[in-house]
């Protein structure tokens, strides 16, 4: 789910602001309808390929005899790439302009999905889900960007909470769109025939996008990319996901950590000479100084990557281990899409109510769901159990649908003045780095648990255990995010967007 802000509640001991006209008062003309329309198109149409994939995994590896680190590369290189292409791409888009670069992406996206289709051996799939996740994250920095430079105040407000929403859907209604097209197919084509859904909305949205969105206006200014905060980023997110993806043994995970502390220290001292230098870090100090923030991203990079570990672990499972078919899976998993939407729809007025607080419940719903999958996994009966797997799929629907967007309002309403610009991306990006080692990470657990003989009931409640214990973690930065924002507030420290604003970048 993609960065962006709707409207939130105003924060314990915040002092009553004076009523803002209502939204219903500003409208969007023809022209921003159009723009509206191609990047929630463009987002939806690249933000449902991972969701759609997760249920075609087991049918993908048997037609190509894909193993356990295939898999994982398959599913989270897409959001690695993604993540990584961000940063670079907003930039780019802010100095050259950004409606060729949306077309590229979307373009490279779509050509790539053939290549997927058409995949006979693992390894040309992971290469071809990695270009993927390129594109998808060049056309994301500039549906974002393109939204905010086109539209202003509620508008833009509005604008951006429609985009989110569109991920939140799409992530949502996956698994439903792949049980099906895998249950019309049959799993030997289905799995081809899901990434084929790609390509007729990449072309109408590139057509679109040609034609409606803004003429680039390129600026005078160098894009000033950090290369080298971005090739650290990259090698600290390998660092670790790869112990996952082929275990090391002791000696090999001791020689894994070291290095990623030792990268992640020189991330933090390459971003800090390159802010003294007058350069352009990838990840501006401001972010890091402002705790209401950082702890709101840490929220949401363990929300995100649990979610999606969750999801692909919990569709596994279900077609392997309880033999469901992809549409029975399918089905398991439609009253999260249900709830998701409803909660999504409702949240603004429960957070008006308890504000951040929503946020810190619905991840404790979120974990809670997970670990009693989990449990009931284990023990409860085969005939029993995908109807109480069902009933908990709607308890982490709601969840995920409750805190998601919200806690993105959260966060951005407390990114720094001087880095509001680039606040919405570096979350994203975030996030995107968060999933791609989380599904590696649990992906490898469940895949490996089966594998040792300790049979799937087992495997997959080790796997969700550990699931839940990264929600755990967001449920924990949730709790600190409020207490660091409340703190904030009592000593009147100035909360860097008012209501109803979103950054410029």
């Amino acid at each position: 789910m993609s960065a962006a802000t709707g409207p939130i509640a105003e924060e314990p001991g915040e002092p009553e602001k004076s009523k803002e006209p209502k939204e219903s008062r500003e409208r969007f003309d023809a022209a921003g309808r159009r723009v509206l329309l191609v990047c929630v198109a463009g987002g939806f149409t690249t933000l449902l390929d991972q969701s759609v994939l997760n249920t075609s995994i087991p049918a993908l590896r048997e037609t190509l005899h894909a193993g356990p680190a295939d898999l994982q590369w398959i599913v989270a290189g897409y959001s690695l790439a993604f993540g990584l292409a961000l940063i670079p791409g907003g930039r780019l888009g802010d100095v050259k302009g950004r409606k060729w670069f949306f077309v590229t992406g979307l373009a490279l996206f779509t050509l790539v999905s053939l290549v997927s289709a058409t995949a006979t051996e693992p390894g040309v799939l992971v290469a071809a889900r990695l270009l993927q996740g390129a594109g998808a994250g060049l056309v994301n920095s500039q549906m974002i960007g393109t939204l905010q430079d086109v539209f202003d105040g509620q508008l833009r407000a509005r604008a951006l909470g429609m985009y989110a929403v569109t991920g939140g859907l799409a992530f949502a209604l996956g698994p439903p769109i792949g049980g099906a097209v895998l249950a019309l197919a049959g799993p030997e084509h289905g799995w081809r025939l899901t990434f084929l859904l790609n390509v007729p909305f990449g072309l109408a949205t590139v057509a679109l996008a040609a034609r409606h969105l803004p003429k680039p206006r390129p600026s005078s200014r160098n894009a000033d990319l950090d290369i080298l905060g971005l090739l650290l980023v990259g090698a600290l997110t390998l660092a670790l996901m790869l112990p996952f993806v082929r275990p090391p043994g002791w000696t090999g995970w001791l020689a894994f950590a070291a290095a990623a502390l030792l990268l992640l220290g020189a991330l933090a001292g390459w971003q800090r000479r390159s802010a003294r230098t007058g350069g352009h870090p990838l990840i501006h100090p401001a972010l890091t100084r402002s705790a209401p923030y950082a702890l709101g991203t840490a929220t949401a990079m363990a929300q995100f990557g649990s979610s999606l570990a969750a999801s692909l672990v919990l569709t596994m499972f279900l077609q392997d281990g309880l033999g469901l078919s992809p549409m029975g899976a399918a089905l398991v998993a439609l009253p999260s899409a249900v709830a998701m939407g409803v909660a999504s729809a409702l949240a603004w007025r429960v957070v008006q109510r308890y504000g951040r607080r929503t946020v810190t419940a619905g991840m404790i719903g979120s974990a809670l769901a997970i670990l009693l999958s989990g449990l009931l996994a284990h023990w409860a009966s085969v005939t029993a159990l995908p109807w109480l797997l069902a009933l908990l799929q709607l308890l982490g629907g709601a969840s995920v649908g409750l805190m998601g967007s919200t806690n993105q309002a959260y966060v951005l309403r407390h990114a720094p003045a001087e880095a509001a610009g680039v606040s919405g991306a570096i979350l994203q990006m975030a996030q995107r780095i968060a999933a791609a080692v989380a599904v590696s990470a649990l992906s490898g657990v469940y895949l490996r648990g089966t594998a040792g003989g300790g049979g799937h009931r087992t495997a997959f409640l080790t796997a969700s255990v550990v699931c839940a214990g990264v929600a755990g973690l967001a449920v924990l930065a949730s709790v600190f995010a409020d207490r660091a924002a409340a703190r904030e507030q009592r000593e009147g420290g100035p909360v860097a967007l008012s209501r109803g604003r979103t950054p410029v970048r």
